[in-house]
């Protein structure tokens, strides 16, 4: 039996990491080879001492290929099979462990715009804008939706891979859509964010059209596109101090900075106030509040018990980064919290 195992992983492009893949032919895919590559070509190494290790943490079914063929996602190793420097699923996995009886899971809402050329799918070819934003949003019709066959493919596809993802819809702008992933433990959602990106950019890639996680990718009077990042542990789930105790850790200090200098490139360009955002040196939570850092949903408030939604990590950010820095916040919190 031949297997073509697609093997994914995070370059080191800065300030932006790029996702990469090759082709493995495999004859048994019960174990899953570590493989080498040439990290000169992807930022990740100098080329007189280029060969670097990808080691395999998550697989699924290929749902381009079908049959018996895999997505396999990797982590990047230095020769001596430590992790390199841009591997921040190492980073996380410890986290992770640490406070893993706190059950921490996260939906990921991951927002995106399709391009054709450098101009929003929708956006009139000679130049110009189209109409202002505000029917766009969850719209239908071919005057107000771009892509959806995109879109639908792209949702197909990661089901099929057997990705958490659990909607989409259309976003603001023209050629804006959102697809969500979770909820999950912190681990497994990056891993199926990072394949459903995968995913995403190689299915629009099919019809001519990239698929873009700028955080702002068009000027003006334009919402820009993030990955809202919705939280809970256990004890969130059952009351309503944990979710307050979690809010105000996440502004404690110096921590807002922290987490807003490591939430994507371009956050200064989205985080400006308007477009449902706080000004990104600023922060504040609240009740169905959209313009606050951190929403607190209506729900939520009445139940006394559920989830928050940190609204401030951009489109690009890496989930590995975003998953650690809230539960290491928050959790280190609420452990202390319990102890009193």
């Amino acid at each position: 039996m031949t297997i073509k195992a697609e093997y994914i992983w995070i370059d080191g492009t800065q300030p932006t990491a790029k996702l990469r893949s090759k082709t493995r032919i495999l004859t048994d895919a019960s174990s899953l080879p570590r493989w080498g590559f040439d990290g000169s070509s992807t930022n990740q190494a100098e080329g007189h001492s280029s060969d670097l290790v990808l080691d395999p943490v998550f697989s699924c079914p290929d749902p381009i290929r079908g049959g018996d063929h895999l997505l396999v996602l990797c982590e990047v190793l230095n020769t001596d099979l430590t992790p390199h420097s841009s591997n921040t699923r190492a980073l996380l996995r410890p986290v992770a462990e640490r406070f893993a009886e706190q059950e921490p899971i996260f939906g990921i809402e991951q927002e995106y715009t399709f391009l054709k050329g450098d101009r929003p799918l929708g956006f009139p070819e000679g130049g110009g804008f189209p109409a202002p934003q505000g029917g766009y949003y969850c719209g239908v019709g071919a005057g107000e939706i771009f892509g959806r066959e995109i879109v639908e493919e792209h949702l197909d596809r990661c089901l099929a891979a057997g990705l958490g993802l659990s909607g989409i819809n259309a976003e603001v702008m023209p050629g804006q859509w959102e697809f969500q992933v979770g909820a999950l433990a912190p681990l497994v959602v990056s891993d199926h964010m990072w394949v459903a990106r995968w995913l995403l950019h190689r299915t629009a890639e099919e019809y001519g059209v990239t698929a873009s996680l700028d955080a702002k990718p068009a000027q003006g009077d334009w919402n820009g596109a993030g990955a809202h990042t919705n939280f809970s542990t256990r004890a969130m789930r059952e009351g309503y101090d944990a979710i307050i105790s979690a809010c105000e850790a996440l502004g404690e200090g110096d921590k807002p900075l922290e987490h807003v200098r490591q939430y994507g490139t371009g956050i200064e360009e989205r985080l400006t106030g308007a477009h449902e955002t706080a000004p990104w040196h600023e922060y504040s939570y609240g009740a169905s509040d959209r313009g606050a850092s951190v929403r607190i949903p209506w729900q939520v408030e009445v139940e006394k018990k559920g989830y928050i939604e940190d609204r401030r990590p951009n489109a690009n950010v890496d989930p590995y980064v975003v998953t650690r820095l809230i539960v290491d916040t928050c959790c280190t919190q609420l452990e202390r919290r319990a102890q009193v």
